[in-house]
Formats: structure tokens, C-alpha cells, sequence
């Protein structure tokens, strides 16, 4: 799927992932306004299910900004 539809279902509460990306376990999603915070909509990755033999690789969840590729690129799909 395209990243419009990806954007369109993390809308919607949705994990997607591309299935290009190299690193298995990783996903993004949609953080959305909460009555309780401060922090407006954003996308972030979540890279807490990283399978990797790299212990020093980063296992968190962060603020996300797609890449040109990631926006043209029609491997999106969701994560289950």
C-alpha cells in the first residue's frame, strides 16, 4: 500500500511498517492529542521489538519523520 493509505489507517489506530525496512519489529504509529498531555499529533517509531544481534542498537519509541523514499514507496502494510 502507499504511505497516503498507511497514514490513513495509523488514523485510524494502526501499526505499519514497510516491508523493505531491514530491521524486523520495527513499526510506526500515530500518537494522538490526549485531554492529558501537552503534545499535539505526531508520527513515531517504535523500535522496542527490534530483533537484532546488536546490543548497542537503540530499542525505544521516538518522534518520526518519513523520508522522501518512505513517501513514494508502495511496500506499506500492517502490522498485526
Amino acid at each position: 500500500m502507499t504511505f497516503g493509505e498507511a497514514l490513513e489507517l495509523m488514523k485510524q489506530g494502526k501499526k505499519v511498517r514497510r516491508s523493505g525496512w531491514n530491521g524486523k519489529g520495527i513499526w510506526v504509529g500515530l500518537h494522538e492529542q490526549q485531554d492529558s498531555d501537552d503534545m499535539g499529533d505526531y508520527i513515531y517509531i517504535d523500535t522496542t521489538g527490534l530483533q537484532t544481534d546488536n546490543p548497542a542498537a537503540p530499542k525505544s519509541r521516538v518522534p518520526w519523520l518519513a523520508s522522501q523514499t518512505d513517501m513514494l514507496a508502495s511496500d506499506w502494510e500492517v502490522v498485526e
